[in-house]
Parts: C-alpha cells; structure tokens; sequence
C-alpha cells in the first residue's frame, strides 16, 4: 500500500513540476499582452498550492514509514519526511510571492497551515538533541 502510494505521489509531482512551468510561462506571456493576466496569475497561485498539498502528503507518508516501516530505513524516511517538508516551504514562498503583500486570500491560509504541519512533522521525526 504504501509503495502504491508512494509511486503515485512521485507521478503526482513531476506532473506538477511541469504545470508549475507552464503556469510561469503563461503568466509571463499574459503580462507581456496584457490579456487574462488575473486568470494567469491564479495559475501561479493553485499550482503551487496543489504542490504543497502534495508534499503534505508525502510528508504523512514518510511518518508513517519512519514510525511503522522497516527500521534500517528510518532515516530514509525522515529525509524523505525534511525534503517534501521543505518542498511545502518552497511552495508557500511561490504562493506569498504571486499572491503579493497586504491580500486576504483562503489558499495562502490554507498553504501556511500545510506547510507549517509538514515542518512540525517532519522535525518530529529527528532526534531531540539536533
């Protein structure tokens, strides 16, 4: 089950990755025409927020793993657990970014949350003393 999971997660991403590009691009392409520019930039927000709600995932994955799975490859677990956490992170300085300063906006409530809990997860797994 969880190498299922797993393996559709990382299909899931590099699907992502491309449309995060192609959101970048289309974006830079609606400023220069100064056509659906505001459809544009939404792009660039939903795709990023779509990458940290998976990474979300990956993170609840690599818990699981690191708690339940094979103990000689605990600590393959908690990287894969501090990389998607740190992916989220990343995901949520895009979202910052397109969304600008001072908006009220539901998906950057919605990306901090995840990211924060992908990063408090993510630590949970480490040894105390680092």
């Amino acid at each position: 089950m969880a190498l299922e999971r797993a393996n559709a997660l990382r299909l899931k991403s590099f699907e992502l990755i491309e449309e995060d590009a192609q959101a970048y691009i289309a974006f830079v392409d609606a400023v220069r025409s100064k056509e659906d520019v505001e459809t544009a930039r939404a792009r660039t927000i939903d795709v990023p927020l779509r990458m940290i709600r998976a990474a979300a995932d990956v993170v609840g994955l690599a818990v699981q793993l690191a708690k339940n799975g094979n103990p000689n490859l605990r600590a393959d677990a908690v990287v894969g657990a501090t990389l998607a956490a740190a992916a989220a992170d990343a995901g949520l300085t895009l979202i910052e970014v397109n969304i600008g300063q001072g908006v009220d906006d539901a998906r950057l409530d919605e990306a901090r949350t995840l990211a924060r809990q992908a990063g408090e997860s993510a630590r949970s797994l480490r040894p105390r003393d680092s």
